[in-house]
């Protein structure tokens, strides 16, 4: 007999619960409306938990779908005047639980639920709500686009999108371990919530638990992997009436002071330290929009950007945005090609963003004066960002994006349309176009970007046709294009294999991809390709989550003038030496291995392992290399409090001609955070850093030198060995809450190698 109906016997109520079982069908949940406001304590042992709808009969969606979930879930729904409110029972008779004491967002390491609520019904978006066993919250936005994430070589494998967890939303959860599992309260206030207008709603609702043990994700909609939408196998939860958001408004001021230290004839200086005061508002003009707005944020960082190794030079590396305004309603930015990327505003002097759903349509705007720090005229940057999308049919949904940047007389002003296409139930296909029009120091250039996409994101069988082409002078001054100028097609096929139950094999997916590169004028003239890969790819999931990835490339590429404009050699001539053009090989063969080990999240510790080595490109002198690229992951979880993540990563480039070393890059770095209570946790963040290079020869061919050309010298100058090291250290105190209220204290170091071969010691910088 199920808990729930024996507190509904004790609590004198005589009908028993209304029971929806997700394999059974019954999506439709109508949830009992109470005038009681609960206290959120973990422990569902109130009165008012009896009279909760039950969702219960969970399916596996991953590795697998379609069979009955192995641990028993069950979730109860009902809702008062001012909030929805949630009790989970999670039933654990195969495996201990996983649970710690993290940080907020930081929980997928631990078994946990997540309630995915797309409050507008029109199966494109949800907001996602997260708890682990002790209630540990996380939470973000999800909008699918149609897109994989991976490694790279990954991305075939049928999985569903994820939440970008960027958002934070205020809402209520405490939990426990018990004897059989854990269970969990949450309360959702509908103010932290946007939906539709009506007097009557009815919201799209999916429930999904992640078990640690087995690493299954099990869903209470019985969803199916041969889909082209996750959110469109939502079931309904109906008939919510009389509902009492309030008054949304939010002041956040905000006191921040930074003090840097250089090195002077007599000790240190330090510079700054003079507190600086900012706010941010958020209204909450209606259900469905809010208006923010800033002046002088705070924008510190909770923890830096990660460091990052550009293997190709030709493309910009990505960072995420982490700065508290722009979060707020992000995913109504989104775009294909990424053409609004807010971390182009530096640091605003005053910005208001308008997000929400309005006629059909959702709705995005945001307007910022920017520091003259991120100007190249002197002036103050302004942005104009606006992104519109509305629903057609079903699942699809078209766009329009429009961004103006301008910096005194220069401005970049890019437009375009987007459309994603859902049918036949496995096939989406998206397109967009658009065109740039940039004007600096008085010239004005026009350019394109277009592409498509279709994809059939079958069960056992799928495949993904992919092109882009972005013309040389297309320029995005509020987006992000990571290397313009080419023409990029993909070809993939995927065929997929699922285990027996219980068996050592849960699935197994092959796919091989087709991968050529253009450049832009030479693709639209009809001209050759300038790239080729293909990739024979293989993923493995086993029994308990262990997954095992293989892969063989086979590329070759072409020489890229435009990377080497700047290139000389220096060759004898006569008596003396005289400086002549670098002219590369046309083209460099490649044949690469990757072999990639995922662990369990085991209880206490996991791993990663991705390892590429072979023959591949050597950019520093435009010749076939011996190359190895090496990421070594360690995730430690000795206590519920304490975390320790170790990541080391290694890139080598050698010479095939004599074995000697081109360059070589290392970054060993440990993370320390312990977690005093939910709101309170201390990190300490320590990363080396060393780089060797050789001086650079035209390796294959003459064995000259390279120079390249000084700009300020106005000279071509011979490259020389040099050695760089560093050493970052970051301590961080953090006092959170709830989102908009928080403490942080911090002190980070840096320490650098001052000699030009790396050699000496390290010295504070």
């Amino acid at each position: 007999m199920h808990l729930a109906l024996l507190l509904a016997l004790s609590s004198g109520i005589t009908d028993p619960p209304t029971t929806y079982d997700g394999r059974a069908g019954k999506l439709s949940v109508r949830a009992p409306r109470v005038e009681v406001e609960p206290e959120i304590d973990g422990k569902l042992e109130e009165a008012v938990w009896g009279e909760a709808a039950v969702l219960t009969g969970f399916s596996q969606f991953s590795p697998a779908d379609g069979v009955p979930a192995a641990d028993s879930t069950e979730v109860l729904v009902w809702y008062s005047p001012t909030a929805i409110l949630f009790g989970i029972r999670a039933f654990e008779a195969h495996g201990s639980v996983h649970a710690t004491l993290a940080d907020r967002d930081r929980i997928a390491s631990d078994d946990h639920v997540q309630i995915l609520l797309s409050t507008f019904n029109d199966g494109r978006q949800a907001t996602v709500f997260a708890v682990n066993p002790f209630g540990v919250q996380s939470d973000g936005a999800l909008v699918e686009t149609g897109s994989t994430s991976g490694n790279g070589f990954n991305n075939a494998v049928v999985k569903r999108e994820t939440a970008d967890l960027s958002p934070d939303f205020v809402f209520e959860s405490k939990g426990r371990l018990t004897e059989y599992g854990y269970e969990v309260e949450v309360r959702v206030p509908f103010k932290s919530l946007r939906y539709q207008p009506g007097r009557e709603q009815s919201w799209g609702i999916n429930v999904v638990r992640l078990v640690q043990h087995s690493g299954h994700e099990d869903s209470w909609a019985p969803a199916r992997r041969a889909s082209a939408s996750f959110l469109g196998q939502f079931g309904r939860l109906v008939g919510l009436t009389d509902m009492r958001r309030g008054m949304v408004l939010d002041f956040t001021p905000s006191l921040t002071s930074r003090t840097t230290g250089t090195p002077g004839s007599s000790g240190w200086d330090y510079a700054g330290g003079g507190p600086e005061l900012g706010g941010t508002v958020r209204w909450g003009v209606t259900n469905n929009l809010t208006l923010n707005g800033t002046a002088n944020p705070d924008f510190s960082q909770v923890e830096s950007d990660a460091q990052q190794f550009a293997f190709d030079p030709r493309q910009e590396i990505f960072f995420s945005e982490k700065r508290p305004f722009f979060l707020d309603g992000i995913e109504q930015f989104t775009t294909p090609n990424q053409l609004i990327y807010t971390r182009r505003i530096v640091q605003p002097v005053a910005a208001a963003k308008l997000t929400g759903k309005a006629f059909g349509t959702d709705l995005a705007v945001l307007t910022a004066v920017d520091d003259r720090v991120g100007s190249a005229t002197g002036k103050h940057p302004i942005y104009n960002l606006l992104r519109m999308q509305r629903d057609v049919g079903s699942q699809s949904r078209v766009g329009l994006v429009y961004t103006d940047k301008i910096d005194g007389d220069n401005y970049n002003r890019v437009g375009g349309a987007d459309a994603r296409l859902v049918f036949g139930e496995v096939y989406s296909a998206q397109l967009q176009v658009a065109g740039s029009r940039t004007r600096t120091l008085g010239n004005t250039v026009s350019a394109p970007l277009w592409g498509a996409r279709f994809v059939r994101n079958g069960r056992t069988f799928g495949l993904r046709y992919n092109i882009t082409g972005i013309d040389e002078d297309f320029r995005a001054g509020s987006g992000f294009i990571s290397r313009p100028g080419i023409v990029l097609a993909n070809l993939t096929h995927r065929l997929t294999i699922y285990g027996k139950p219980r068996g050592l094999l849960e699935s197994f997916t092959g796919d091989v991809t087709l991968n050529g590169t253009w450049e832009y004028q030479r693709f639209v003239d009809g001209q050759g390709i300038q790239d080729k890969k293909l990739h024979f790819n293989t993923n493995t999931t086993l029994q308990g989550g262990w997954k095992v990835g293989a892969s063989v490339l086979v590329e070759s590429f072409g020489y890229p003038s435009d990377l080497y404009q700047d290139y000389a050699l220096e060759v004898p001539a006569g008596a003396g030496l005289d400086t002549v053009p670098f002219t590369g090989t046309p083209t460099i063969p490649n044949l690469d291995y990757v072999l990639s080990l995922d662990t369990p999240e085991f209880s206490h510790f996991s791993g990663n392992i991705f390892f590429l080595w072979g023959h591949d490109e050597n950019f520093y002198e435009w010749a076939s290399a011996n190359i190895s690229w090496l990421d070594l992951t360690l995730d430690w979880r000795p206590t519920d409090k304490l975390r320790v993540n170790g990541l080391y990563r290694l890139q080598f480039v050698g010479r095939r001609t004599d074995g000697s070393t081109v360059n070589i890059w290392r970054s060993p770095r440990l993370k320390i955070e312990y977690q005093l209570s939910r709101p309170i946790f201390l990190r300490l963040v320590g990363e080396y850093t060393t780089e060797r290079r050789d001086a650079l020869r035209d390796d294959t061919r003459t064995g000259a030198p390279v120079l390249i050309f000084d700009h300020d010298a106005n000279a071509y100058v011979r490259t020389t060995p040099f050695g760089h090291r560093s050493f970052r250290g970051d301590f961080l105190f953090s006092y959170q809450p709830n989102p908009g209220t928080v403490l942080f204290a911090g002190y980070g170091s840096t320490l650098r190698d001052p000699t030009v071969l790396g050699r000496s010691d390290l010295r504070r910088a």
